[in-house]
């Protein structure tokens, strides 16, 4: 189980070359990739957006990648656009009828026609392409862990907090086992002092049949099993180390929701009230940190 939540930075040197990647990453709906300051061409940063979906399945991560190139090992090339402009310029030099002509080390003189770097109309050198592929694969390694670590963490306070809500919805089951003795011993009550000027006798079929509809009405013995049920799946999807299980624990978190708020419905008892809206305080907590689950 991971967290959505890192950091990685990972940096590698090779062939005159210094490359260092970095990634952040935040909670998102689906995985989205974005470039900051990225200083390599479209096929190398293409080749690490690969290999960061490969690793990565949820999450908002921010890339930068910076390289720094050795002056003394960046070949010195000749700029043939810049050339060409030069040369262009140079030729109106004819019309002052100059003696010499134009010659390759005059051409070669002008500003940007001798530069020193790769070709950008070449591919990346290999040594460049390796180098940038070490360094990003280094800083996925150090992303990972730390979304594994902020996993680990998470998970244990999930774990804690579903514990918590089984103890208040089996507290609640105990209350809600009671509940049709208490309310008939009330209801009894309430007609005896009623009735206590009015020679009524009350008919205690009677009375008990309506006792067994009122209990009926709120029973949440369902809701209490599919709670349970939903908890259960819940922890078995905690323990799966190697796939995202954010979404399927948003599911079901939604559906602890929907049987905590049909118990509030039911529930007459002040006693079992208050351990409902324990239970709900409970669960927006758990929905906090699911949203962070990759």
């Amino acid at each position: 189980m991971r967290s959505m939540t890192g950091y990685g930075r990972g940096m590698a040197e090779r062939g005159g070359h210094r490359v260092v990647v970095e990634m952040r990453s935040v909670n998102h709906r689906y995985l989205d990739l974005k470039t900051r300051g990225v200083s390599v061409g479209p096929a190398l940063e293409a080749q690490i957006v690969k290999l960061v979906k490969g690793r990565l399945g949820r999450g908002s991560v921010v890339l930068s990648v910076r390289v720094k190139s050795q002056a003394a090992s960046a070949p010195i090339r000749v700029d043939v656009a810049a050339a060409r402009r030069a040369l262009s310029e140079l030729r109106r030099l004819d019309e002052l009828d100059l003696d010499g002509g134009i010659s390759p080390q005059l051409l070669c003189a002008q500003p940007g026609v001798l530069v020193q770097g790769e070709d950008e109309d070449q591919d990346e050198s290999t040594e460049l392409a390796e180098c940038t592929t070490e360094a990003a694969r280094s800083c996925l390694d150090a992303l990972v862990a730390m979304r594994e670590a902020e996993g680990a963490a998470l998970r244990v306070d999930i774990e804690s907090r579903l514990d918590h809500l089984v103890e208040l919805a089996r507290r609640v089951a105990e209350l809600v086992a009671s509940a049709p003795g208490e309310a008939q011993k009330r209801l009894s009550e309430r007609l005896d002092k009623l009735l206590s000027n009015v020679d009524v006798e009350v008919d205690s079929d009677r009375l008990a049949h309506e006792v067994a509809l009122l209990a009926d009405r709120l029973d949440v013995t369902e809701e209490l099993v599919r709670l349970e049920s939903h908890v259960g799946q819940a922890r078995k999807l905690l323990a799966t180390s190697d796939k995202p299980i954010g979404r399927r624990l948003d599911f079901l978190v939604q559906e602890l929701g929907r049987e905590v708020n049909t118990i509030t419905s039911k529930s007459q008892s002040a006693e079992i009230a208050a351990l409902v809206v324990e239970a709900k305080a409970e669960l927006e907590k758990v929905r906090e940190q699911v949203q962070n689950v990759e």
